[in-house]
């Protein structure tokens, strides 16, 4: 029987920030004060972000009404 691989989506940067509604330069300074979700840094530089990262983060930021 084969197996089955349940893969966590890599997001490109751009559907992140599409996703959060904040320009590159936002998300960089994020980045570099330890505030963005985990990155993946691939060797020609671009970033992913996997989706369970994203959403974990997502909900650490929710706040309460």
């Amino acid at each position: 029987m084969g197996r089955t691989v349940v893969r966590d989506a890599l997001m490109e940067l751009e559907e992140v920030l599409d996703e959060l509604g904040v320009a590159k330069s936002t998300f960089y300074h994020w980045k570099a004060t330890g505030r963005a979700p985990r990155t993946i840094k691939y060797p020609n530089g671009s970033l992913r972000v996997r989706r369970s990262v994203l959403d974990k983060w997502l909900s650490e930021h929710e706040e309460n009404a």
